[in-house]
């Protein structure tokens, strides 16, 4: 198992259209036989703040993702609305170790 979270800050103004990609996004991504789990969190204090949480089987499974046109319309759309770079974190599982 692989996880990684990606933090990304939104332009304000972009809020509502950036959830929708994301969506978007996310309901393709979790068809990808690699991924296990894919969701976007809205920060509760601060809606410009997004957190998406991707967990593959491996690590070959990013590569993957990252070759599909739907992660790539997503990025393409997604960095106009970008506060910043975003920021990732690889996570491996202590417990389950088995999803």
């Amino acid at each position: 198992m692989f996880v990684m979270h990606i933090n990304i800050k939104v332009k304000p103004e972009f809020v509502e259209e950036f959830k929708q990609i994301c969506i978007e996004n996310a309901k393709n991504s979790v068809k990808e036989p690699l991924i296990k789990r894919f969701d976007c969190l809205q920060q509760a204090d601060d809606p410009t703040r997004f957190v998406l949480v991707e967990a593959y089987e491996n690590e070959s499974g990013i590569d993957a993702h990252r070759k599909t046109a739907h992660y790539n319309k997503w990025k393409t759309e997604a960095e106009k609305m970008m506060d910043g770079e975003r920021t990732r974190t690889k996570f491996a599982p202590v417990w389950p170790e088995k999803y």
